[in-house]
């Protein structure tokens, strides 16, 4: 079983914004793949849809916490689950819109979701889909994080989620080293 948490914030107020890029991806993976309908469930804070891969069986995750406190509902969901069989999915300032990178064992690079989520679980075995969310050098995340993709970069982000699901069906089948040498 791989678990596969895309991070956001939750409400309509962040619906398509450059934080919840995460959320896109995994709403990707589950329409693709015909999972099942994203449920609720409490004790985990996260809405929960499962389904397979060729034969993986694949839980998809959306932290209902806010951003900067996912690591308190993915340590609850990922509860005995080795953290090699977790793809953590969500947005870096620090790449250019709709560039991904594939990375294992990093640190946050300020980003406060992923910091939560180490703080919680730690980051030995910890793989992370990193999607780019910014176009222009030295901005503050506050500036940025909670903005909607511009028209001309909407077409960009499209490609990166679905090329990020490529990369993710590709993951369950092969090593980490040949989809990195793919994507990165």
């Amino acid at each position: 079983m791989t678990i596969i948490i895309g991070l956001g914030n939750p409400g309509k107020k962040f619906e398509n914004t450059r934080h919840n890029v995460g959320f896109l991806v995994v709403d990707k993976i589950a329409s693709n793949f015909q999972f099942s309908i994203f449920n609720f469930q409490s004790k985990f804070n996260a809405e929960i849809s499962e389904g397979k891969i060729t034969d993986e069986k694949i839980v998809l995750v959306k932290p209902q916490t806010f951003m900067n406190e996912s690591g308190k509902a993915v340590k609850k969901i990922i509860k005995n689950t080795p953290l090699d069989n977790l793809i953590i999915i969500h947005d870096d300032i620090d790449l250019p819109v709709g560039k991904i990178k594939i990375v294992k064992d990093r640190g946050s690079a300020g980003h406060k979701g992923v910091e939560s989520i180490i703080q919680n679980i730690g980051n030995k075995n910890l793989i992370r889909i990193r999607i780019g969310i910014a176009g222009q050098k030295d901005v503050a995340a506050k500036n940025v994080v909670l903005k909607k993709f511009l028209p001309e970069e909407q077409k960009m982000i499209d490609d990166a989620v679905q090329k990020t699901v490529r990369a993710i069906s590709l993951l369950i089948n092969e090593s980490l080293d040949k989809v990195m040498n793919e994507y990165n």
